[in-house]
């Protein structure tokens, strides 16, 4: 018989226990291990439930139960998250976590802490919720280098960008319509600006790269600049925008980012709608691979959290393969502003002449109802500083995204 303890009640901490209450009979066949719930820490009551009696207010019921060895923390934040995980690790009590924010913020640390006590830190849904992402990098492509990561990584915006092609929306209606779904929060900001797929790179290029790579580090841009004229461009030429989260190797550096990008309709990521995400990872020994499915939600996460318990509870030792090493500066992360890239750029108050003479032959696009001083392009590859420079000479600029090349 093996003890876990949740922390947090909440959507996903309801649903871990949901679903682990559903299917404990089948983990116990399928895997060969007895789990059992032992606690749920909350601060707050929940009287009448089937399992009202595993609730504790005290972390210290579970750190000082030696029966617990697998704890699922899944509070969200840094603070007390962070405390609570750590306590638990030095208990040598492993750990599965579903909070991004604090992978990417604490993952070093709480890595090195597993390490030292023998226990794991393991966070598949961290990243894509149900999808699997973490486990196939480190086990099943194990014997590959990983080149580059792109993907979306964060329904919310997926959607919004998504009713904005489709149904022809603007943006404030469709971030609307996502907050009326229940897909996006009141305060929409880590979403609609990047940060939540901000986090959820680090955590990817972490891993492939072995070093922690600090959101701080990460060029950030969300999608609130989007417009119905630029997704009408886009879908009149062939592409649809999509926010992709990235990870490249430059040289003998790295460079992740967050950013929109005009995805060609040739790519798999194009067609991703609605809440859906999908990551590809690329590597020197099977090209690449697609990992899709819906990246958040009750179930789907509690689906990830629970793989985790299992797989700690059946362990014994730390996995090294799931590790990372600190990193004392940002030297390794190459500058987003000298890397080549292709932009589409729409302007008003230019003219091709004037146009072509700064940037020589580019592709331009056209859309229905467009007024007859605003001209839309893509620009040839150039470093992407030299493009914004370059392209601040040209009368207005009223949009600049980046072109997604596979």
């Amino acid at each position: 018989m093996s003890k876990f303890a949740v922390l947090g009640h909440g959507v996903v901490g309801s649903g871990t226990v949901e679903l682990f209450n559903m299917n404990r009979e089948l983990i116990h066949q399928r895997q060969g291990i007895d789990l059992e719930l032992g606690y749920i820490l909350d601060i707050r009551d929940f009287p009448g439930l089937p399992y009202s009696d595993k609730f504790t207010k005290d972390i210290n019921d579970i750190l000082n139960d030696d029966e617990v060895t697998v704890v699922a923390e899944v509070m969200g934040g840094v603070h007390p998250a962070y405390d609570f995980v750590l306590a638990c690790l030095n208990k040598g009590k492993s750990v599965c976590t579903s909070n991004k924010e604090l992978v990417a913020k604490k993952g070093a640390e709480l890595l090195r802490a597993a390490k030292e006590h023998n226990c794991n830190f393991m966070f598949e849904a961290s990243t894509g919720g149900a999808i699997p992402v973490l486990r196939p990098m480190h086990t099943c492509l194990a014997g590959n280098e990983i080149t580059g990561i792109a993907g979306i990584l964060n329904g919310t915006t997926n959607f919004i960008l998504t009713k904005m092609k489709e149904d022809g929306m603007g943006f404030a209606e469709a971030l609307k319509l996502a907050q009326d779904n229940g897909y996006a929060e009141k305060d929409p900001t880590a979403d609609i600006e990047g940060h939540d797929a901000c986090r959820k790179i680090c955590i990817l290029s972490s891993l492939a790269f072995g070093r922690h790579i600090y959101p701080d580090w990460v060029y950030c841009e969300g999608i609130s600049a989007i417009t119905e004229e630029d997704t009408a461009y886009a879908e009149a030429s062939g592409y649809a925008i999509k926010l992709i989260g990235s990870v490249e190797r430059v040289g003998d550096k790295i460079l992740p980012m967050v950013a929109p990008r005009f995805v060609p309709d040739s790519c798999e990521l194009s067609s991703v709608s609605d809440v859906f995400n999908a990551i590809m990872v690329y590597g020197n020994g099977f090209d690449q691979v697609m990992f899709y499915g819906k990246g958040a939600g009750k179930l789907p996460t509690a689906s990830a959290v629970l793989g985790d318990v299992i797989d700690c509870a059946k362990k014994s030792g730390t996995d090294m393969s799931q590790y990372w090493e600190d990193s004392a500066d940002n030297s390794f992360i190459a500058d987003y502003a000298a890397h080549p890239v292709r932009k589409y750029i729409r302007t008003t108050g230019s003219d091709k002449s004037a146009i072509e003479a700064k940037f020589g032959k580019v592709d331009y696009l056209s859309r229905p109802d467009a007024p007859a001083d605003e001209l839309a392009f893509i620009t040839p590859a150039l470093p992407d500083g030299d493009i914004d420079r370059i392209s601040a000479e040209l009368g207005t600029v009223k949009s600049s995204i980046r072109v997604y090349e596979a």
